[in-house]
């Protein structure tokens, strides 16, 4: 089932392998950590738990235009005042939303990695032309991560399975997993893992408090 594949992740401390693909921390720039104080706080007890590498992925939608270079600035300063030990990226969450049509067409892009993107939706309804947004990201030499695709309500079995056999890859929260949505949220995660549907695991952290609380969730 994978590292993640058990809601006793935390009690048995498997997170010494974790490499956290998509989380909030870079601080100041959309709805995650406000301060940088509240990133480094974050990161040193993300160090206690024995992670070893996490990419910062702020929005990048209408609500938060952020520029490519306005990250990089904010992203660079988080690294010169951290001291600790946790490999930090930089790449986006990207909304499928006009401003990413337009970014994508000027590859005004942070990928995650060499060769993929991560995008999002609105958690209850797909944008009109999905599809074929998607298509152009693969036209554009990227690979498709979507992200949190569990917490979506309008998916179902069939539409996972469509999308995957498109080429889409499947990021997961580890709190979904944890129940921390839900039980619903949770029977989906598991049903994608058990299949092996799940390329890339993250936190989606937005808050040191809340985040603590999702992972020692059960249902």
């Amino acid at each position: 089932m994978g590292l993640f594949g058990s809601r006793s992740l935390v009690a048995q401390g498997r997170f010494e392998a974790f490499e956290d693909w998509h989380s909030h921390v870079l601080p100041g720039v959309d709805d995650g950590m406000r301060t940088i104080e509240d990133s480094l706080d974050f990161l040193e007890y993300y160090e206690s738990l024995g992670v070893r590498s996490l990419w910062c992925t702020p929005h990048i939608m209408e609500d938060y235009p952020n520029t490519p270079q306005q990250l990089r600035d904010v992203f660079a300063r988080l690294k010169d005042a951290y001291k600790g030990g946790i490999e930090l990226h930089l790449a986006s969450e990207n909304m499928l939303d006009e401003l990413f049509v337009r970014r994508l067409e000027s590859r005004e892009l942070l990928p995650l990695g060499p060769d993929q993107l991560l995008v999002e939706t609105s958690y209850f309804n797909p944008p009109s032309d999905m599809d074929w947004m998607l298509k152009q990201i693969r036209s554009a030499g990227f690979f498709p991560v979507l992200a949190h695709p569990e917490r979506y309500i309008y998916m179902d079995q069939d539409r996972y399975r469509e999308l995957w056999d498109d080429g889409v890859r499947f990021q997961i929260n580890i709190t979904s997993v944890t129940g921390a949505y839900g039980p619903d949220i949770r029977k989906k995660a598991e049903w994608l893992i058990k299949r092996g549907m799940v390329t890339l695991y993250g936190s989606d952290v937005h808050r040191l408090a809340s985040f603590r609380e999702k992972i020692n969730s059960r249902y």
